[in-house]
């Protein structure tokens, strides 16, 4: 079953270009508004890497939710849509002086601090400012993630965060310091996870290391778990909305928090992943020796997941019924990485025919680039087109 799109729309609009059905959108929220309000301990930060399109920010606020920023510009375009500084948690291995002033000028609620030396520096900059600056730990569980690689963030050897042999030790250190004040654990071990497994294991390293701190007489105030919950890209349509009831579950289960703890997710990808499509049009067909290209007006620059990740969209001829034929699905870069699919099969393909990439809306328009000199896409959402 194809998705339903307003094809008449979309055949006076310039392509490529971004389509969100901020009816699912709204769906999705509220299946996590319903889930998490069965305990009010917990928490949920949008993780704006993974679409900051202003409309879909606006939609993500008035549902309440806040957000997970990685960088000074997220921060500002949070700030734009209208979430207060007290509702924004920023993480990130290499903050910058400039972005750590904005997040401290903005009073936000919680930086994630991943190194000593960058400890050393938001204290410094909140004691210029005679500031407190509220920090949680980025600790590395040495959980591994059934994931991509390049997407695995929780190991003892990724770039992200700080070792467990470490956490005393940064815990004393922020202790000691006038201008920061320790009041979180954020883990966070990968993104695209589908196996609940893996959030058990780290629900288990979570209870280790708190058990240790405990022995401390140490109770922190909030434990961020991170996001990565995945979504189908196979079927959008069987599942356009991720199973959040067993996701949120699994922490009720596994996860033993303190009475006066609270518990923070940063969530994305699960968010806003199926409300989003890349439309492009075929401009050729073309027959090779042994197979035939539906060459279209997107690329890699539009939407660089399977070139990056050899990451799988579902890929549908939204303007045909006829038979089917297998075709290679191929962007104009000047890039052989610059495919979107092979051997796929598709309603028999014309020039001119509009050509749908599924369950795109995180990690698509965010990461369009300019490369060949090319125009970024434009967004566009069922508000504005139904």
């Amino acid at each position: 079953m194809k998705g339903t799109f307003p094809i008449n729309k979309f055949r006076e609009l310039e392509t490529p270009f971004y389509y969100y059905d901020t009816g699912l959108l709204r769906e999705t929220l509220n299946t996590i508004r319903k889930e998490t309000e069965k305990n009010n301990k917990y928490c949920v930060h949008y993780a704006v890497k993974a679409n900051a399109n202003p409309k879909i920010l606006s939609v993500i606020r008035e549902s309440g939710l806040g957000v997970d920023c990685v960088s000074g510009g997220e921060i500002k375009a949070a700030i734009k849509a209208g979430f207060p500084g007290s509702k924004i948690v920023y993480a990130g291995v290499g903050k910058t002086d400039k972005e750590i002033n904005l997040g401290l000028d903005y009073d936000i609620f919680c930086f994630n601090v991943e190194s000593v030396p960058e400890l050393e520096v938001i204290n410094e900059l909140a004691a210029a400012k005679n500031k407190i600056a509220r920090v949680a730990f980025r600790i590395n569980p040495d959980v591994g993630a059934h994931t991509h690689a390049n997407i695995t963030t929780g190991l003892a050897e990724n770039k992200f965060g700080i070792s467990m042999q470490d956490m005393d030790r940064i815990i004393d250190r922020a202790l000691e310091m006038s201008h920061v004040k320790f009041v979180g654990l954020h883990f966070h071990i990968g993104s695209q996870i589908l196996d609940m497994g893996d959030f058990i294991a780290l629900c288990n390293r979570i209870n280790e290391l708190q058990e240790k701190l405990y022995a401390r007489q140490i109770i922190v105030e909030h434990i961020n778990v991170g996001g990565g919950l995945g979504i189908d890209y196979a079927h959008p349509n069987r599942q356009p909305i991720p199973d959040f009831a067993e996701y949120f579950a699994t922490y009720h289960k596994h996860l033993r928090l303190r009475p006066q703890q609270t518990l923070h997710f940063e969530l994305g990808r699960s968010v806003v992943g199926q409300c989003g499509s890349l439309i492009t049009r075929v401009i050729y067909v073309k027959q090779g020796t042994n197979k035939q290209f539906a060459i279209v007006d997107a690329g890699m620059t539009d939407l660089i997941r399977p070139a990056l990740y050899q990451a799988y969209h579902k890929i549908e001829n939204i303007t045909s019924e006829k038979a089917m034929e297998t075709y290679d699905v191929v962007g104009p870069i000047c890039e052989s990485s610059d495919v979107f699919g092979k051997a796929i099969d598709l309603n028999k393909v014309e020039r001119g025919d509009l050509i749908a990439l599924r369950s795109a809306g995180a990690y698509g328009e965010i990461m369009a680039s300019g490369y060949n000199c090319r125009e970024l896409p434009k967004g566009y959402t069922s508000d504005e087109l139904m």
